[in-house]
């Protein structure tokens, strides 16, 4: 599978290939999936900004077998244009279980550079069956408060959209109940979450001067944004204060029997050495 944007420059794509290549080949393992994450996956790139490939790979079933602890990232070097950087699935698979919103988001990414279209609908159904909404709003609580501080502190309108994002993120779980987990782009974001027409407005108004404008250039936040969010912030808050603190031993024991069920599967699918 892969879905890569005209807006990308194709060299810089090129490159993210050959590092994902070389990866495989250096460290012997096979990448299942590969995306972009970062503000040009979120809809609200700057013309310079970097590439933020991120990707989950699996070694062979023996290499996990070994007494020796293997690390569980996988980084390439980093510079003013490439983010390139991966993690274990053994590793994602846990965070995922214990509520962590990043593997999901990268799931969902709508920019794939490479990967096994079945691999990721198993992994999503995984994510949907076994995250825990209450950890996932804490997680996005967390994210949008920091980033909401941040921007107080340095005026960086590229500071408040991570806080918008994780905000409207929010209100989508808040919103859509009964929903799985919520999307990772802005757009969509925003589109699934019945905001006022007056802040739809203001986020495409936002969007559209980031796109014209350096990565850290000076953006005016329209007013109604920076209430938005901070109301949003706050009825989590308040949801989180009102639910149980966690779910129960056994939802927790069959989330990881799940995932490690899953786990299995993709370990048995990559070929044992020789000898």
């Amino acid at each position: 599978m892969r879905s890569i944007p005209d807006s990308m420059d194709p060299y810089v794509v090129r490159a993210v290939d050959a590092r994902l290549d070389h990866v495989e080949q250096q460290y012997g393992v096979r990448v299942l999936w590969a995306i972009e994450s970062g503000s040009r996956a979120w809809g609200f790139p700057s013309p310079d900004s970097d590439y933020d490939c991120r990707f989950l790979y699996v070694r062979r079933a023996h290499d996990y077998l070994g007494l020796r602890a293997r690390r569980d990232v996988i980084e390439t070097p980093l510079d003013k244009i490439f983010d390139v950087n991966g993690w274990d699935v053994r590793k994602a698979l846990g965070l995922m279980v214990k509520g962590n919103a990043t593997v999901g988001e990268w799931l969902r990414s709508p920019i794939v550079y490479r990967g096994d279209a079945a691999v990721r609908d198993e992994l999503l159904a995984l994510s949907d069956d076994v995250t825990d909404r209450r950890a996932l709003r804490n997680h996005y609580l967390h994210v949008g408060r920091n980033s909401l501080g941040l921007y107080a502190s340095t005026g960086a309108a590229k500071k408040f959209l991570y806080a918008l994002r994780p905000a409207v993120a929010l209100r989508w779980m808040r919103v859509r109940e009964g929903a799985a987990t919520p999307p990772m782009d802005l757009p969509a974001l925003v589109a699934g979450s019945a905001v006022p027409a007056d802040v739809r407005a203001a986020v495409d108004e936002l969007v559209r001067h980031k796109s014209a404008t350096r990565e850290m250039g000076a953006i005016a936040v329209p007013d109604v944004l920076p209430e938005f969010v901070e109301a949003e912030l706050r009825l989590a808050e308040a949801t989180l204060a009102d639910t149980a603190p966690s779910r129960a031993d056994g939802a927790r024991d069959r989330a990881w029997s799940l995932a490690d069920d899953v786990f299995r599967r993709l370990i048995g699918g990559v070929p044992q050495p020789v000898g």
